[in-house]
């Protein structure tokens, strides 16, 4: 009788759960038998760990197996568990000792020949069995880099399983023959092929972005754009077709600072999961951006999939931004799954096999057409939208979600003078990116100590008790609040914006004319206020 035990990790989510895989050998006949709320992938291991133990030069033991995966209550799915099956299996049977491997936590899928392949998520999961105690893990090659990530892991990057019993049995370690030069890699495959994953590859990182700069005109949008940037506000921008509004959401990204270590893990982590991380550079570092086809559907925007739930749009856009074009035609029960995360920044998802929690903090643009058609309020442009089709559409965006956005403007066509003659052209990208970081250094400042990172964050009651604006630039709001142009959520979205518009003009605190230009912001309303000094490229 032979007993031995190895440590994995099973996903859920983006969280991961230590599993303890154990291997008993007993007198009978051969047979293999996996318990522990495997799915299919996991039960299919039987067959690639005896194949490759088998292609490794070990022997497979020819008793009763049994692989027992604790704790069983906790479902356990992908084939991440295959190594530390093999050599748990290999323990139980001798060939190494089971003292080598009782601490180990083991993820990679192994190959009917031996080799170890990626797998998706190894960043979370290193992550798990760090913060339960471990501090040895094994994996592919090709994600140490990624595991690496963790602080205070030893991490061993193995290529196969012969290599790793030569490891662990301290004997002289085989060379693995190298691909010829320049042929592809099919190991990466586990990295590259986001398989079933909802919303995978939709996200992508931006550190050569397009620059703000190409944008003529539109100096009233520009500056939505950089208070959105500078406060975390979720931004709305309506317009005709062609006036610019793609463009100047492709541009947002560039005016976020890059991502902290902490927040740069949790981005890798998602993308990890999701299966679109970039083979070679494991470590996001600027903000992403993530921009679904209007045909998504609310599973693939909230997350969701057979089985446990896999990240959305909205996790794959965390810490960064997720852009909506042509609004009005995404389902109405897809924008209305986004109110939840809007407010609490995470995604809840609950299935049948469990449920799961995903980060989803990110900065939402909207944009939408006036009508059908584009070319309602256009003066000339020959609308023949009836006023009904006109009102169901604008109508699809449904008063609850506008309400959690701050800011909303009109982008109007580029006049003639502002495209070919270069009048109308403003700021670049880094001009305004260092005016963003300004601001939000100062909202950090003002906000240390305290749970919340920027201006959008902080709640109403903190902000109308704690930090007070300066004696009456409130008159405006209350004025907009008692005609019902303002809700009791909007006023408290309106001081957020005037704080991000004082912390960009270097004040202390908002003043009269910070609310107007909130006001404005939100409700459309010109009320005469200027823009911040340099905003928009004014």
């Amino acid at each position: 009788m032979g007993f031995a035990r190895a440590c994995s990790v099973a996903l859920v989510g983006v969280e991961g759960v230590v599993v303890e895989v154990q291997a008993d050998l007993e007198p009978g006949v051969a047979a293999f038998a996996l318990v522990g709320l495997p799915d299919k992938s996991l039960v299919e291991s039987r067959d690639r760990v005896r194949a490759a133990v088998v292609n490794s030069g070990a022997d497979w033991p020819q008793k009763k197996l049994t692989v027992g995966l604790s704790p069983a209550s906790v479902p356990k799915s992908g084939s991440g568990f295959d190594l530390a099956v093999a050599c748990a299996v290999l323990g139980a049977a001798e060939r190494i000792d089971p003292r080598a491997i009782a601490d180990l936590v083991l993820i990679g899928e192994l190959g009917l020949d031996g080799r170890v392949r990626p797998v998706r998520g190894v960043l979370p999961a290193v992550l798990a069995a760090a913060e339960a105690g471990y501090r040895q893990v094994v994996v592919p090659e090709q994600t140490a880099g990624e595991a690496s990530l963790v602080p205070g892991v030893s991490v061993l990057g193995v290529r196969s399983l012969r290599q790793l019993i030569a490891v662990l049995t301290n004997e002289p370690v085989p060379e693995e023959e190298p691909l010829p030069e320049g042929s592809p890699d099919p190991m990466l495959a586990g990295l590259m092929v986001p398989g079933t994953g909802v919303g995978a590859g939709l996200a992508r990182e931006l550190s050569d972005g397009p620059d703000l700069a190409d944008v003529a005109g539109q100096h009233a949008a520009r500056c939505a754009l950089e208070v959105a940037a500078a406060g975390g506000h979720h931004l709305l921008l309506h317009g005709p077709p062609g006036a610019g509004k793609t463009m100047l959401a492709e541009r947002l990204p560039g005016l976020l600072p890059p991502l902290t270590r902490r927040e740069s893990l949790e981005v890798t982590a998602v993308h990890s999961v999701a299966g679109i991380l970039p083979p070679g550079e494991p470590l996001v570092r600027s903000a992403p951006y993530c921009a679904p086809h209007h045909s998504a559907t609310m599973q693939s925007l909230v997350g969701g999939g057979n089985g446990l739930p896999r990240p959305g749009a909205v996790s794959l856009a965390h810490r960064g931004v997720l852009f909506l074009d042509e609004t009005p035609e995404f389902s109405g029960k897809a924008l209305d799954a986004l109110r939840q995360p809007l407010e609490s920044g995470q995604v809840v998802v609950a299935r049948s096999a469990g449920v799961v929690r995903l980060p989803a903090r990110f900065l939402m643009v909207l944009a939408a057409n006036p009508c059908p058609c584009g070319r309602h309020t256009l003066q000339g442009a020959g609308c023949e939208c009836p006023p009904s089709a006109i009102r169901r559409y604008q109508a699809r965006l449904s008063g609850p979600l506008l309400d959690r956005v701050d800011l909303r403007v009109r982008v109007e066509p580029v006049s003639r003078g502002d495209l070919l003659c270069g009048g109308g052209r403003g700021e670049d990208t880094a001009t305004v990116a260092a005016r963003v970081r300004s601001a939000r250094e100062r909202a950090a400042a003002r906000l240390r100590g305290t749970p919340w990172r920027v201006n959008s964050e902080v709640p109403g009651h903190e902000l109308r008790t704690r930090w007070l604006v300066a004696p009456g630039a409130l008159a405006a709001a209350e004025r907009d609040m008692e005609r019902g142009l303002l809700t009791a959520r909007g006023l408290d979205r309106v001081l957020r914006v005037a704080w991000t518009i004082a912390d960009l003009a270097g004040r202390d605190r908002p003043q009269a004319c910070d609310v107007g230009l909130a006001l404005e912001l939100r409700t459309g309303i010109a009320r005469g206020a200027p823009l911040p000094a340099g905003a928009g490229g004014l």
